[in-house]
Order: C-alpha cells, then sequence, then structure tokens
C-alpha cells in the first residue's frame, strides 16, 4: 500500500462586506476571524476579552448545597474519606486539588484511582468493597462516577455516602448517589457548563474553603485547574475562559512544589505562561503516568510539600514520558509498516490489531494515522480471554461516538464522544466491524471528499506578522478547545531557504515583497515535494531559543502559488487576475471582462453594472479573497 498523498481541499473564509468590528482596538485580521466566528458586535468582543469572574455556583448547582454540608461535617470531624479519581490529566489534578484542600481543612483523604491496565476506567465495586473495609464513609468522584451503576448501588447497600462529580454524558436514569455535581445540571447558559473534571472539583474545593473562613486551603487550587483543564481540552469559554485567563498570569509562579518541578523539567523558564505550554509541556509529562505508569506517582508529585521530594517525583514523570514517546514512534512505525506493505488500497476506516501493543498509547498512535492519512482510525491491543481493546480517532466531521453505536451489537463494551472513543470487541469478530466501520466510513468520505480540510480564517502578508498582531493574539488569549488559535493563510511567498529537521521536520524561509519570517512543517511526509512559491496555512507562534525570540509560522498546509484564480460554475470557467494593491479583472470563457476594486469601506464596487448581479456579484467575492485583496 502507498501512502496516500496529502491531498487538500482548501476552503477559503467567506466575504466580509466592509470592514467589520471597526471599534474593536484589534488589528484587522483578527476582528476578520472573530466576526467569521459569529462575534458580529463590539460588545460580543468586548465580553471576549473581559476578565469578570463566574457567578455564585449555588445559583447553578442544584446539589452543591448538601455535598458542602456533607464535606463541612467530614473536615470539622477529622473524618476520613476517599477521593476516586480517573488516571488521566484531568482526573489526576482534580484528585490532587480535593486532597490538598481536605487536608487542610481538617479530613484524612486518601486517593484511590483505578488501574489502566488491571480496573480500567472509573470506579468499580470492588473500589468501594476495599474503602468500606477500610472504615471510609465518604465517598466523592472526579472526572468519572455517573456511569458507575453496580458501583453506586454497592456503596449504597455498604451505607458509604457518594458525592458524584463528573462532566461524562449522564445516563438516562440519574445515577444513585447523595449528590450530583454536573455541568449539565445546570442552567442552559450557564458559564459553568463547559467545566471539565478539575473545574468541578475547583468549585467544589473553592466554594467549601471560603464557607470554611479558609481560604489558605485552595492556595494552588488554581494552577492545578489550569493544567487539567487544558490537557483535557476543555471548551475554552465561559468559567474556564475566565478562570484559566486569570490563572495563567500567575502560575509561573506557583507555590506547588509538584508544579515548579514540571515547569522546572520543561524548561519554561520564569515568563508567564500560556495554554500551549500547559498543552505540549507539562500535560503530556503528567499524562504520561497515566498511560504507563501508576497515577499515584502524579497525585504525590502535585500534593508534595517539600521542593527535592517534588523534584525527584517530576524526574520520574519525565522518565515515564520519554518511554511513552519511545513506545508511540515504535507502533506507528509498526502501523505504517503494516499499512504500506499491503498491496490492496487504504481502507476507508484505518483498523490495526497487534497483540503486543500498549493499551497507553493506542490512542496516541491512532490520532497520528488520523493526522497522515485523514481518515478515521482504530488500534486494537490484545485485552485477554480473546478479547481486544480499542482506541479510536477521527478527523472533524466523522462522529465515532455514533459510528460505535452502529456497530454496538458487535462489541463487548464502548463509548466516546464525536472525536474519540474506544470499545472491547471479541477477536473473531473484528474482521466483521472492520467492514461495517468501513462501510460508514466510505460514505462519509464520499460525501466529504479525500484529504485534508483546510479552512484558513483570515489572509495575512508577512509584513502583517508583527508585534502589534502578536499583541492582539495575547489579548484573545487563552486558546484551546471551543476558542481555537486562530489559523491563517497567506498566498504568494518564495521559499528562501529549507532545513530538514531530526524527527521529520522541515524549517522554511520565507520572503514576500521584502520581509522574511521562519515556519515549519511539523511531520513532513517524506514523499512530499515543496513549490518555489507558495499559498501555506498556518498559526502565528513564537520561538524561544538561546534568549532569542522571533516570529513562526506553524505550518498546518501548504500548496504551489497560482497568480490568477480558476473557477468552474456549471458549464463556465472563470479566471481571476489581481491588479495591484485593490483591483482584480474577471475574465469568463467568451473572453469578456470586467474590473472591480475595493474601496477604502472595504466594500467591493466596479464601473461595470454587470458586478451588481448576484451570481457575478458572488464570484467577484470569492474572487477578493482568493487573490488576497481582503482579510
Amino acid at each position: 500500500m502507498v501512502e496516500v498523498a496529502r491531498q487538500q481541499q482548501w476552503r477559503l473564509p467567506r466575504p466580509i462586506d466592509g470592514i467589520p468590528l471597526d471599534r474593536a482596538a484589534l488589528p484587522q485580521p483578527l476582528r476578520a476571524v472573530l466576526y467569521r466566528r459569529g462575534l458580529l458586535t463590539t460588545e460580543d468582543v468586548e465580553a471576549l476579552l473581559s476578565d469578570q469572574d463566574p457567578p455564585a455556583p449555588h445559583d447553578h448547582f442544584p446539589q452543591l448545597a448538601p455535598a458542602l454540608a456533607r464535606l463541612k461535617t467530614a473536615c470539622e470531624s477529622g473524618e476520613a474519606l476517599a477521593v476516586c479519581g480517573d488516571y488521566d490529566a484531568d482526573g489526576m489534578t482534580s484528585t490532587a486539588l480535593l486532597l490538598r484542600a481536605f487536608r487542610c481543612l481538617g479530613a484524612r483523604p486518601k486517593a484511590a484511582i483505578p488501574s489502566r491496565m488491571d480496573d480500567g476506567y472509573g470506579l468499580n465495586p470492588g473500589m468501594v468493597e476495599q474503602l468500606h473495609a477500610e472504615g471510609i464513609r465518604l465517598l466523592i468522584t472526579v472526572d468519572n462516577g455517573v456511569a458507575a451503576k453496580e458501583a453506586l448501588e454497592r456503596a449504597e447497600d455498604l451505607e458509604v455516602d457518594v458525592i458524584l462529580t463528573d462532566h461524562h454524558t449522564l445516563p438516562d436514569q440519574q445515577p444513585k448517589a447523595m449528590a450530583l455535581i454536573h455541568p449539565a445540571t445546570t442552567p442552559e447558559k450557564s458559564p459553568y457548563r463547559s467545566l471539565a473534571g478539575v473545574g468541578l472539583a475547583y468549585i467544589v474545593a473553592r466554594t467549601l474553603a471560603l464557607e470554611m473562613n479558609r481560604p489558605e486551603a485552595i492556595a494552588n487550587s488554581r494552577d492545578l485547574f489550569c493544567i487539567g483543564t487544558v490537557a483535557d481540552m476543555a471548551p475554552l469559554t465561559g468559567a474556564n475562559r475566565s478562570l484559566l485567563k486569570e490563572g495563567l498570569k500567575h502560575l509561573h509562579h506557583s507555590s506547588c512544589p509538584g508544579v515548579q518541578a514540571l515547569q522546572q523539567l520543561a524548561g519554561l523558564g520564569d515568563r508567564p505562561l500560556v495554554a500551549d505550554d500547559i498543552g505540549f509541556q507539562l500535560a503530556p509529562r503528567i499524562n504520561a503516568v497515566g498511560r504507563i505508569g501508576d497515577p499515584v506517582l502524579v497525585v504525590d508529585l502535585l500534593t508534595a510539600e517539600d521542593q527535592n521530594q517534588a523534584y525527584e517525583l517530576g524526574r520520574r514523570c519525565d522518565v515515564l514520558n520519554r518511554q511513552r514517546r519511545d513506545l508511540c514512534d515504535a507502533i506507528e512505525a509498526e502501523a505504517i509498516a503494516l499499512l504500506e506493505s499491503d498491496p490492496s488500497p487504504l481502507p476507508s476506516f484505518v483498523l490495526l490489531a497487534q497483540s503486543h501493543w500498549h493499551h497507553g498509547v493506542i490512542g496516541i498512535v491512532a490520532a497520528r494515522l488520523v493526522e497522515r492519512y485523514q481518515r478515521p482510525a482504530a488500534l486494537l491491543a490484545a485485552d485477554g480471554e480473546g478479547l481486544m481493546r480499542a482506541s479510536v480517532r477521527a478527523p472533524e466531521g466523522f462522529a465515532v461516538d455514533e459510528a460505535l453505536r452502529h456497530c454496538g451489537h458487535l462489541l463487548e463494551r464502548f463509548g466516546g464522544h464525536p472525536a474519540a472513543g474506544g470499545f472491547t470487541v471479541q477477536a473473531s469478530a473484528v474482521t466483521e466491524l472492520h467492514e461495517e466501520l468501513n462501510q460508514l466510513a466510505t460514505a462519509w468520505i464520499d460525501q466529504r471528499g479525500q484529504g485534508l480540510l483546510v479552512e484558513p480564517e483570515a489572509l495575512l502578508t508577512l509584513e502583517e506578522i508583527n508585534h502589534d498582531l502578536w499583541a492582539g493574539l495575547q489579548k484573545l488569549e487563552p486558546f484551546g478547545a471551543g476558542h481555537p488559535k486562530p489559523l491563517f493563510w497567506s498566498r504568494g511567498c518564495r521559499v528562501t531557504d529549507q532545513h530538514f529537521l531530526r524527527g521529520g521536520h522541515r524549517r522554511l524561509t520565507l520572503e514576500q515583497n521584502g520581509t522574511e519570517r521562519q515556519a515549519i512543517f511539523w511531520r513532513w511526509p517524506a514523499t512530499a515535494t515543496l513549490a518555489q512559491t507558495i499559498d501555506l496555512a498556518y498559526r502565528v507562534t513564537q520561538n524561544h531559543w538561546r534568549g532569542e525570540t522571533r516570529f513562526q509560522l506553524d505550518i498546518q498546509a501548504l500548496r504551489a502559488h497560482h497568480p490568477e484564480m480558476e473557477v468552474q460554475r456549471g458549464s463556465g470557467i472563470y479566471r481571476m487576475q489581481r491588479l495591484g494593491e485593490n483591483s482584480l479583472k474577471l475574465l469568463n470563457s467568451a473572453g469578456e471582462s470586467m474590473i472591480c476594486r475595493i474601496n477604502d469601506n472595504g466594500v467591493l464596487e466596479s464601473d461595470d453594472s454587470r458586478a451588481r448581479h448576484p451570481y457575478v456579484a458572488e464570484l467577484l467575492q470569492e474572487a477578493c479573497i482568493g487573490l488576497g485583496l481582503c482579510p
């Protein structure tokens, strides 16, 4: 099987009539981005940029009061209780956050996190029975619990009080617990609707500490909230955004020894952090432990009070992260070799199974295959007794959860959301399962088209990538899920230099109208060629290296540049040519032409009356975008 070429479908942004959001104090390309995202008024932009604190949580979580009352009793009496978390970054930071708070408030908490390999996800009856045998009569879950029906029933039988804090999909039947703290129980437009597990833990700890007049109990809670929220890719809207925005200002000066150790090991220095620093530096060191090690290590790290102890625990996390990277690289190489040694065409749904693959990392490798082949992918590893356990990832638009529900009759267990999921299947059913998944993926690809969908949000010239633009981007931070970093595009950039980097990356020097900028294409396809002059889609970052900071374009896609546009509408073919800074020429197949221009107000105008025809006007608007006459 030959690697599928990175075919691209460029879908340029929709035209904007005039200059949008002209009263907003941002560079025009950023205003265009926000306008296209649905922020249509200056007030909308001001709301995005505001630092307003979220409202009182009591008004949004109907069962918060009884949960706090029970926890207050536990803290005042020095009661032993258990915090049952999950083995990902969200679950581990949530657990550590509550342990730190409850200890300070007087309770005797212990962590109870299941093993990824031995127990699987979430609270189980065996954990409940073990905790009960240890004298635990109060249990609070974080980042799990709403689907633990059998465990909750066992807790009820043993008279163990359970407080559920979870953000995963609620089952049809309300889970049995003394209190449920869940985003779905808040009002429809509540700013708390987007909270991850660590956000719910933060709300519980903060509200409890303030009611007990012990604010010192949450001294480092905001730091852990920031790490867990970004690591879980929670939407950066509502309370997530406001809490994270404020928290990032202080995260680099955290007083938590564990957070200090992680930052030191990541080489982040003493500068203020952004969400990407968490996502690419801190979170992987935490997640690696849950994937291939014991999650208690992270909890111990984030609750350590001694700096030397914290650094040693952080160093062990760092070692596991390097092992995780090596495992991922080895499995990825094996997966690609399996696919490309097969002479048959690449299936619409990539499914590979090897008994020796590690459960903890196959999801990462599946995501890499999605990026490489632009189609859904599932990797399966042996799970004992004739079963295989899988992680699934998919491009945007292919709903993993719906696909698994469609194939549910073939699966032992399954779950997930649109972008990712997992399942367990009998080895004997894998072939039939792959056939059904292929049918679903083929129908989706036929509708969507092959290759990478490239959807830049606004045009930039290389000259516009400057300190004013960067300052505007900083105003829009933090970026993440629900509020991504803008994807820009530039046209007609000349490649003046290029270097291959270790890891399959390529660094480019680009020039446009006398302005040079550095760019990098991560994981450059081995078979890809590069034209001398290119259009590129990218995100603007800064590269910090040996005390020097410079702008860097992180390339997401590129194509050979063509100075003219050609558009087919029905049987007609139209060519568009740019004329100077503000004008263009439209030519039809009969050789007829018209000239249009963009006036000072950003409006397209022409002396030719034909330009006012809706059909022609739409062509001209598309040409203005494609030829770079407007952002």
